[in-house]
C-alpha cells in the first residue's frame, strides 16, 4: 500500500531527509570583553549531517581557524619523553615512601597489639 502525503504541506521526515542530505552547520563564536579583558571566550560547532555527508564535505567542516585556541606545544618528542620518564621516577618515589610508612605503621600496630 503506499504512502499518501497531503499536498502543499511539508512533512517532518522530508525536512530530516533534506537536512541529512545537504547537512546543516551551526558555527557560533561569542567573547565576553570588559575593559579589553576577556572575561569568557565561547566558541560551538554542530554539524547535523549524514555520516556519508559529513565524511564528504569534512574538509570544507575544518577549514575555519580558531582565534582563542592556544598553539600547540612545539617541544620535541625527545622533551615529552625525558619529562615523561623524570615523572614516573618522581611517581615510583612517591610510591616507594608510602609503601614504606605504611610498613612501619602496620608494624608499630603489631607491637602494640602483642602488649595488650
Amino acid at each position: 500500500m503506499p504512502v499518501e502525503r497531503a499536498s502543499g504541506g511539508t512533512s517532518l521526515i522530508d525536512v530530516l531527509d533534506r537536512v541529512l542530505d545537504k547537512g546543516i552547520v551551526i558555527d557560533a563564536w561569542v567573547r565576553v570583553s570588559l575593559v579589553g579583558i576577556d572575561l569568557l571566550t565561547v566558541e560551538a560547532r554542530v554539524v547535523v549531517a549524514s555520516i556519508d555527508t559529513y565524511i564528504k564535505y569534512s574538509e570544507a567542516v575544518g577549514q575555519v581557524p580558531t582565534v582563542s585556541r592556544p598553539a600547540l606545544d612545539s617541544r620535541t618528542s625527545e622533551d615529552l619523553l625525558a619529562e615523561n620518564a623524570s615523572l614516573r621516577a618522581q611517581l615510583a618515589a612517591s610510591t616507594a615512601r608510602e609503601e614504606a610508612a605504611v610498613t612501619r605503621v602496620t608494624r608499630r600496630t603489631r607491637q602494640t597489639q602483642k602488649k595488650l
